[in-house]
């Protein structure tokens, strides 16, 4: 067995990941301010799953 990494280690984990409406509640603002910042080149960086913009936890948190 892999002493490195148990089973309850969550070294190997996903990152948790936020969508825009997630995002939004988190950090108290509109989800159109949001995409406004996006279209500015503002806010955390976004990665797109299809046609879903999800944010890491990490980068909002900075």
């Amino acid at each position: 067995m892999d002493t490195e990494h148990s089973p309850t280690d969550n070294s190997w984990a996903l990152e948790p990941l936020l969508d825009v409406g997630e995002l939004a509640a988190y950090l108290g603002v509109p989800v159109s301010t949001v995409y406004d910042w996006r279209t500015r080149g503002l806010g955390p960086r976004a990665y797109r799953f299809r046609k879903h913009l999800e944010f890491a936890l990490s980068d909002v948190r900075i």
